[in-house]
C-alpha cells in the first residue's frame, strides 16, 4: 500500500526556482496552477522586485512565496485556517524567507485593522465563497491598503463574472485557464 500523495507545489522562478513547498490538506484549498502563476509573474515582472506584497488568502503560499522568490521586499501571507498557517510558517522557516510574514486572520479582519499599504495584492479566495472577492476589493480601498499604481491580482471561478471594480481601477489583463479566470487590475 502506497503512502498518501503529498500536497505540494513547485515554485517556478526566482531564487527558490524548482523548490517544492508543502501545504496543508485543507478542504477547498487549490493552489494557483503553474501555468497561471507563470503568466501572472510575467505580467508583474516590471514591478515585483522591491515591492510590498499582500497574499490575502494565502492557502498554500504559492503566490506570496513566488513573489518573495522573485525579489519582493516584503510579503505578508494572511490565512484563516490554523493548519494552513502552521504549514506556511514551516515553509517560511525552511526557505529562510526573512521578508515573509505569516498572519493568522480572516481576510476581512486583516483589512479592518490599521496597517500598511501594498504595491501588489493577490486575491484568490475559495471559489465557494463568491462574495469574498467583492468584499475584499472594496475593503482594500476603504482601508487604504493600496499604494498608488498598485496591482491587484484577482482569481475566480471562470464561470463567474468579476465583481465591479472601484473607481480608479482598470482591468489591464484577463485570461482563462480551464476553470480558473485570472485578472490583473491597476489602481490609478
Amino acid at each position: 500500500m502506497s503512502a498518501a500523495p503529498r500536497n505540494r507545489v513547485r515554485l517556478i522562478g526566482g531564487v527558490w526556482r524548482g523548490r517544492r513547498i508543502d501545504f496543508a490538506p485543507v478542504p477547498g484549498l487549490r493552489p494557483t496552477p503553474d501555468r497561471v502563476r507563470e503568466t501572472l509573474f510575467n505580467w508583474l515582472q516590471p514591478v515585483i522586485a522591491g515591492a510590498r506584497c499582500l497574499d490575502l488568502f494565502a492557502g498554500s503560499g504559492a503566490l506570496g512565496l513566488e513573489a518573495a522568490s522573485r525579489g519582493a521586499a516584503q510579503v505578508v501571507l494572511v490565512e484563516r485556517d490554523r493548519r494552513a498557517v502552521r504549514a506556511l510558517e514551516a515553509q517560511v522557516r525552511r526557505l529562510e524567507a526573512h521578508s515573509v510574514t505569516v498572519v493568522h486572520a480572516e481576510a476581512s479582519q486583516y483589512l479592518a485593522a490599521p496597517g500598511e499599504a501594498f504595491d501588489v495584492v493577490f486575491l484568490d479566495p475559495p471559489f465557494a465563497d463568491a462574495a469574498a472577492l467583492a468584499t475584499c476589493v472594496g475593503g482594500l480601498e476603504q482601508a487604504r491598503r493600496l499604494r498608488p499604481q498598485a496591482r491587484v491580482y484577482l482569481e475566480t471561478d471562470a464561470r463567474r463574472p468579476l465583481p465591479p471594480l472601484p473607481p480608479g481601477w482598470s482591468l489591464v489583463r484577463s485570461r482563462r485557464a480551464g476553470h480558473v479566470g485570472y485578472h490583473l487590475a491597476l489602481r490609478a
